[in-house]
């Protein structure tokens, strides 16, 4: 069964908004990681030393189902950040097969912006921003079913 989660995206303030967020809701972050932390991409640009120390990935449970997550921007990977607009609702699934339907589904009528693919930090990942404009990230959990 597929889990959902709100994504958020910074332009290099995703840490003072995440303990704003901890001071909201208390708890401990269950993962921060920064852009310095990335292994190595094969055809990816060199990140600049300003762009290291910037937010790759950060989550904060807020319940026993759900967690509040984000990263900042960068000028390597991407855009930066709009106000307003600058979150993409992130679907977690237990298997490939689960990912796949529902990514084929969402991006129907819409923009793939990622395929479905392995990366270093999920064994099957994708995004896409659907026919009405919102942004999805579909993500398949690390366990027994991938």
């Amino acid at each position: 069964m597929a889990t959902i989660n709100i994504y958020l995206t910074f332009n290099g303030n995703c840490r003072e908004a995440f303990n704003f967020y901890k001071y909201a809701f208390g708890g401990d972050f269950s993962s921060v990681s920064t852009f310095a932390e990335m292994p190595p991409q094969e055809n990816m640009p060199a990140l600049p030393d300003h762009e290291k120390e910037k937010i790759m990935h950060m989550s904060l449970p807020i319940g026993r189902e759900t967690e509040l997550m984000g990263s900042d921007s960068s000028e390597v990977f991407g855009k930066p950040a709009v106000m307003g607009t600058n979150f993409s609702i992130s679907v977690s699934t237990e298997t490939e097969e689960e990912a796949d339907d529902i990514f084929n589904k969402l991006s129907e009528g819409g923009k793939v912006t990622m395929p479905m693919e392995k990366t270093f930090w999920s064994p099957y990942f994708g995004t896409l921003t659907d026919k009405f404009g919102i942004n999805w990230m579909v993500n398949v959990e690390p366990g027994e079913n991938v």
